[in-house]
């Protein structure tokens, strides 16, 4: 039964590594069988540079969401396949790690060296997941949104409660508290719906202006447009990207003939909303 036990473990380590036979067994030897140490182990001397599965790409998984005393975290925590994310193991994990990134406010570096509930970091557990499921597993991202103002957010097709597929959070100011409840509800899931990557023009990265400039002037020119005409239409199409785009600018999606501003701006009379940060997960976008 021993010599089984060391078996399944130099095979688990060799799935995660990637490393030869006989130095998986001189691992697990060194370190009388533990998994964790054994890649530690290996790694310091050189032979474990990565994990094996840390090549492959995770874009499925799940975001959860955590909320106490108005504030909220979301983290999104990745898997090969939808199958593994309905893991009760994975999912079960997620859960966990869930919590710890809310008392951790975000921070995920703090998350990975959190012990968890069986006294072992996160990282650790990650490490042991990967071996016992079989698919590379990553932590990808998170976002703490303190109780300053006021924090609503959305699931889109939940799985169980505050967990999904795609999440959106946004944070609200103003002095109109009559409204706020209402209109914060209904802007989380026009986020979700829309996929605004800023507030405003302002919050859009230069460089991703820079590249769909680029890119629009290069199709038109491709396209047989003369010279003194593309800058002229590239700018036309630059400014709908951005009205495309943008929070405040996006068309209302419960009304198309006003856009964010003008719908926050219909509560003006009892004191301004203003956006003051948001956030869209959707697993694996991106990846």
């Amino acid at each position: 039964m021993a010599d089984k036990k060391i078996l399944d473990n130099i095979k688990k380590l060799r799935e995660i590594t990637g490393v030869g036979f006989s130095d998986c067994k001189a691992a697990i030897t060194e370190t009388n069988g533990d998994l964790e140490k054994s890649i530690e182990y290996l790694r310091k001397k050189g032979i474990a540079k990565a994990s094996k599965k840390m090549s492959r790409v995770a874009a499925d998984g799940l975001i959860l969401v955590n909320e106490k005393d108005g504030n909220i975290s979301a983290i999104e925590i990745n898997s090969e396949t939808d199958f593994v994310a309905k893991n009760k193991d994975f999912v079960s994990f997620c859960k966990d790690v869930a919590e710890i990134n809310f008392i951790n406010q975000g921070d995920l570096d703090k998350l990975s060296k959190s012990k968890m509930k069986n006294d072992k970091t996160v990282e650790e557990n990650l490490i042991t997941l990967i071996s016992k499921i079989g698919e590379k597993i990553t932590i990808r991202r998170s976002k703490f949104f303190n109780k300053e103002g006021k924090n609503f957010f959305y699931v889109h097709n939940s799985t169980e409660k505050n967990i999904g597929k795609v999440i959106s959070i946004v944070k609200l100011t103003g002095q109109n508290k009559q409204d706020i409840d209402n209109v914060g509800t209904k802007l989380a899931m026009h986020i979700a719906a829309q996929s605004p990557i800023a507030i405003n023009q302002d919050g859009i990265n230069k460089n991703i202006l820079d590249k769909e400039l680029e890119i629009i002037k290069e199709e038109l020119k491709n396209s047989g447009k003369k010279d003194d005409m593309i800058d002229k239409i590239a700018s036309g199409k630059i400014k709908k990207f951005i009205s495309e785009n943008t929070l405040l600018d996006q068309s209302w999606i419960m009304d198309t003939k006003i856009t964010v501003k003008q719908f926050l701006k219909q509560f003006s009379k009892n004191g301004e909303i203003k956006v003051a940060d948001f956030i869209r997960f959707k697993v694996g976008e991106g990846i």
